[in-house]
């Protein structure tokens, strides 16, 4: 009880909490990203084009971000690295494709991106903790 209660932390509880945190966020978001994959050509000319780079490429950069970077970063490796995409992504989510929304403070249509761009933003600036195989290579 008197941890319960108790304002200290060890190295090991953060790493172990990095560690949930990238599973959970890692695997929540390849989830979403998988169907972008498979259905690529099937999506590829509808796909939201904020930056102007193309449909086919704004789909491609969403489906590395959400699906090859979130392995990494479930794996934790290449974990910082991994994370600039994803918080790119979901900055791009948040800040061009759902910007009435928060401009109109409809905070039900961009709850998930700030969570995801959150939990992202804190694995890139904490890093993958020791039980990652960044981690395990002294990186």
């Amino acid at each position: 009880m008197r941890k319960l209660f108790s304002t200290g932390y060890t190295g090991g509880a953060v790493s172990f909490s990095m560690l949930i945190l990238r599973l959970m966020f890692g695997g929540l978001l390849l989830l979403h990203g998988w169907p972008k994959l498979i259905n690529f050509a099937a999506k590829m000319n509808s796909f939201p084009d904020p930056l102007g780079v193309g449909h086919k490429f704004s789909l491609g950069m969403t489906v590395f971000a959400e699906v090859f970077c979130s392995i990494f970063l479930m794996m934790g490796l290449l974990t910082r690295l991994a994370a600039v995409p994803l918080v790119i992504c979901m900055s791009v989510i948040v800040g061009m494709i759902h910007r009435s929304d928060l401009l109109a403070f409809k905070f039900d249509e961009i709850e998930l991106p700030l969570m995801y761009l959150t939990g992202f933003l804190v694995i890139l600036f904490t890093g993958p903790g020791k039980f990652s195989i960044d981690g395990a290579l002294g990186k």
